[in-house]
């Protein structure tokens, strides 16, 4: 099947419900439904504007509220924390599908975890077990040590934390911020036992589906996002569908030479925008973070330039994309200045032709509406 790229952006969008102003309604239900739609919403330290998990959840969410995320991973303990292809929040009910590589955590810790020591770990775990959930914080009697990273902490107990933390025996039980609290991961749920590991057949399926829920339209590389070692599995169980007729191979106008597939029923959907929308999206969106492929559909090519030298940056220090519709139109550099709850436009780069009357009046209400979000307005 043939369709053109316009087809392709609608698609995209559709499954991303960046296509209407409440796709999931409002409160922690709505939070709850967007983060289990889009599988994961991915975290991020970097505060110059809101952080990027509440940015997304808004972007999709008009009413959202970041108590709405608090409910939900440490009331209803309806998501929780692990690594996708970065630091984000899933589902609880997906756990299953994760419990793999929790145990290869354990058997085989990753370079990072080598320094921790049998006794920190324990200590840790521990002190979590006869006293509850804890930070970094309520830790103060480590012998403070020499940073051997920028991101790494003076406490040993931190990375012991943390191998509790993507071993499965911890989860993280709430924020405050980003400061984080570990409980035991059992205890936290109220499971009288740890879930059982999804097969590896299940976890393929898993995540083809995820990515055909939240992309509508999909290539092995937008399935196996940083994930190259999946691809053999995950092309297996595609080629599976598209013998029994659950999927179609779709080729894209302009795009001959990448494989695409979607299921019949995204290719039916009617696609007419139900509402005019317009975004500020975060540079770690799951409609942005896939660069390659936001470059393919959109003619868009996006820099991350956080970590570039001022004097290399294009679009500024953090960039967010604006979308209108179902085109990105300009770039923006925003900053909040929290003590004067104002958000300043470092820089503001149309791009092509889209510098119009009408865009510039819908650019700017979405301006409006977002330096309210920073602010809790």
């Amino acid at each position: 099947m043939k369709i053109s790229k316009a087809h392709a952006r609608r698609m995209w969008l559709r499954a991303q419900r960046l296509d209407e102003k409440t796709p999931f309604g409002k409160g922690v239900s709505a939070t709850e439904a967007a983060v289990e739609h889009l599988g994961y919403v991915q975290i991020d330290t970097i505060h110059v504007i809101e952080r990027c998990h509440h940015h997304i959840l808004f972007t999709r969410i008009p009413a959202y509220t970041r108590k709405d995320l608090f409910a939900a991973q440490s009331k209803n303990k309806s998501v929780f924390e692990y690594w996708t292809h970065a630091l984000s929040y899933i589902p609880t009910k997906d756990f299953p599908f994760f419990v793999n590589e929790m145990k290869r955590m354990q058997k085989t810790p990753s370079r990072w975890f080598q320094s921790v020591t049998k006794s920190d770990y324990s200590k840790v775990l521990r002190m979590i077990k006869k006293d509850g959930a804890l930070s970094i914080r309520d830790i103060e009697d480590d012998v403070l040590v020499e940073k051997t990273h920028a991101w790494a902490s003076k406490k040993p107990s931190k990375r012991a934390l943390q191998l509790g933390f993507y071993s499965g025996k911890l989860t993280i039980s709430e924020r405050v911020g980003m400061l984080k609290k570990y409980e035991l991961t059992e205890r936290h749920f109220g499971w009288d036992r740890f879930p059982k590991a999804a097969s590896e057949k299940q976890c393929t399926e898993y995540l083809l589906n995820r990515s055909l829920r939240a992309q509508g339209l999909v290539t092995l590389d937008s399935i196996c996002h940083l994930y190259p070692s999946r691809k053999p599995a995950v092309k297996k169980v595609i080629d599976e569908k598209v013998k029994k007729g659950l999927l179609l191979p779709v080729e894209v106008a302009g795009l001959e030479k990448i494989f695409f597939w979607a299921t019949p029923e995204a290719l039916q959907e009617d696609l007419q925008p139900r509402d005019e929308m317009t975004h500020i999206l975060s540079p770690f969106d799951p409609l942005v973070i896939q660069r390659k492929r936001l470059s393919a559909l959109f003619d868009y090519d996006h820099r991350f330039e956080a970590y570039l030298p001022k004097e290399k940056r294009v679009f500024g220090y953090f960039a967010l994309p604006v979308l209108i519709d179902d085109r990105i139109v300009a770039v923006m550099d925003l900053k909040a200045d929290r003590e004067e709850q104002e958000l300043l436009i470092q820089k503001w780069t149309w791009l092509k032709k889209e510098k119009t009357a009408s865009a510039k009046r819908k650019v700017e209400e979405e301006l409006h509406r977002f330096e309210k979000f920073q602010f809790g307005i």
